[in-house]
């Protein structure tokens, strides 16, 4: 099969305007910014000094036992078999399935604390949005287009902007869709490093399970073009194509857990107490600025399917109709979605815009072919400097101390009052608390304590998932489930029901209140001891 002539976007090239912008920048000084280099800046500092400023990255308790999780590793110098964090489950079977992210977050908490990791994070967010803008300008998006889209797709992830692992699941799908649609354009060798990235994402985030379901959409493509055509050379690329999806999937084996890992993931996902229960599974609610942007991007990616199809598209197109139903059935899908559709949306508009010869969308369209060439790239060699500049600036406003740029758990969130006037009702203790607040417990205070439940959801499974859902609304057998873990302590969210009913209960004293958390404490428990003694 013959990839080039397989459809007019894969013959029709880079648009002359965008082709000048990214191999023959016009001559400029060298110290003038990329329009890329702008959007990554744009991006960055946005993150780090609008809206909730830096603590919006830590705004999911789970950075901090995936930072402890990276110590961990580096201190002891293994990968975790068993269950660090809990008493609940302690020396249960567990897979530290994000071990390498963790790693990374580590060692961005060791240079620099939480800052670090807010930084890193930040940069992680912003390389993704500059380098989805360059796809599309690859793409031969006209580049207002591409601002605009860029834009959006940015605007509808924004509830994933987290410092968590699944960042890199985003570069690296973006990264693997400008891969395939390089070799789909021109078959070239590079396509192959697919199995390198292949096996970096499986240490890195569970999300690379997308991998080989995007390669079986890319062999799907050329199964249809070989069935349309009969010719012997498209059944080769139908062969070639199978051979990238062997390949690359066999890459992902390469991990700690091998092929254990992947029955996991398996078992997880297909988990109806995870699906039902936990609320990144569930279906998004089409409620705020962010889902207005998901909105436009999913009807647009939709309605641009049969015009996808029509120029002979398969790829794109089937990996919309794909993304769309797994979006609509996780909030979690909604960021892939979103890289997938966004080229597609943007270039069908881009070539609407081109194909007007007059009034405001001819003018639109002249101003980007005129502007393009000179706003994308420097004088010659390509030099980040302001890209570097905005780490090395917001790198010190983090590091500042200053209450704007703070980077910490948000306390709206999580009960730093609370823990820093009762701590030590609570080390040492079998404390019952909030999955966030197990996760906050543990990056304050592992490993002097260990906690109930926290979010790693894939490992506590059903039975413990469900005692502490039930123990969180007070229902008939909350004592019972007490007595058998043997709880010592409570740190609830005040509006739990839980909370008003150990705060009347005999059995219980109320040690602190400041109306965003409790701390209880049994009637004659011991004081504290050891996290070893605590937590046998």
């Amino acid at each position: 099969m013959a990839p080039v002539a397989a459809g007019p976007s894969r013959s029709e090239g880079i648009a002359p305007g965008a082709k000048a912008a990214i191999e023959k920048p016009a001559g400029r000084a060298w110290w003038l910014p990329s329009l890329t280099e702008v959007v990554f800046v744009a991006v960055l500092l946005w993150l780090l000094v609008g809206g909730n400023g830096a603590q919006a990255l830590l705004a999911d308790g789970d950075t901090g036992w995936h930072i402890r999780t990276g110590e961990y590793i580096l201190a002891e110098r293994r990968f975790p078999t068993t269950d660090l964090y809990s008493f609940s489950r302690l020396g249960a079977e567990w897979f530290a399935w994000e071990w390498g992210s963790d790693v990374v977050f580590a060692l961005a908490h060791r240079l620099a604390g939480l800052p670090g990791v807010v930084l890193l994070g930040g940069m992680a967010i912003a390389a993704t949005s500059a380098a989805l803008f360059r796809f599309l300008l690859w793409q031969g998006v006209n580049v207002l287009v591409a601002v605009v889209g860029t834009l959006v797709a940015a605007a509808a992830s924004t509830m994933h902007w987290l410092a968590r692992p699944h960042l890199f699941t985003s570069l690296a799908f973006l990264v693997s869709l400008w891969l395939l649609e390089a070799d789909r354009r021109q078959p070239t060798p590079w396509v192959w490093g697919l199995a390198a990235l292949a096996t970096l994402w499986a240490n890195l985030h569970g999300g690379f399970v997308i991998l080989p379901a995007v390669l079986l959409c890319y062999c799907l493509e050329s199964g249809i073009e070989a069935r349309r055509s009969k010719g012997n050379r498209d059944w080769q690329e139908v062969r070639r194509r199978g051979l990238f999806l062997l390949v690359a999937t066999a890459s992902t084996f390469v991990n700690p857990y091998t092929y254990r890992l992947h029955l996991h993931i398996w078992r997880y996902l297909r988990s109806d107490f995870i699906r039902n229960r936990v609320p990144e599974f569930a279906a998004p609610s089409f409620r705020g600025e962010s889902m207005l942007a998901f909105e436009l991007l999913l009807l647009a990616g939709l309605l641009v399917v049969p015009w996808l199809w029509k120029r002979r598209e398969y790829f794109p197109a089937l990996l919309i109709i794909g993304l769309a139903y797994a979006a609509l059935d996780s909030a979690r899908h909604v960021p892939l979605y979103v890289i997938a559709a966004t080229p597609a949306v943007a270039g069908a508009a881009s070539k609407a815009l081109g194909s007007l010869q007059g009034g405001i969308g001819g003018a639109i369209a002249s101003l980007a072919a005129d502007y393009a060439p000179r706003i994308e790239g420097g004088g010659g060699t390509w030099i980040p400097l302001w890209a570097a500049g905005a780490v090395v600036l917001s790198a010190a406003l983090l590091c500042s101390g200053g209450q704007r740029w703070r980077a910490d758990f948000p306390r709206e969130k999580f009960p730093q009052a609370a823990l820093a006037a009762a701590e030590m009702k609570l080390v040492g203790h079998r404390v019952f608390t909030s999955d966030q607040w197990g996760d906050y417990l543990i990056y304050r205070f592992y490993p002097r304590t260990r906690v109930f439940i926290d979010g790693r959801s894939d490992f506590y499974g059903p039975e413990i998932g469900q005692q502490y859902l039930d123990a969180v609304v007070a229902s008939h057998r909350w004592e019972e489930i007490f007595n058998h873990h043997g709880f010592e302590a409570a740190l609830l969210p005040a509006e739990w029901p839980l909370a008003t009913v150990l705060k009347a209960h005999p059995g219980w004293r109320l040690e602190y209140d400041d109306g965003q958390a409790l701390v209880l404490r049994r009637v004659g428990s011991r004081s504290p001891i050891s996290a070893k003694q605590a937590n046998p």
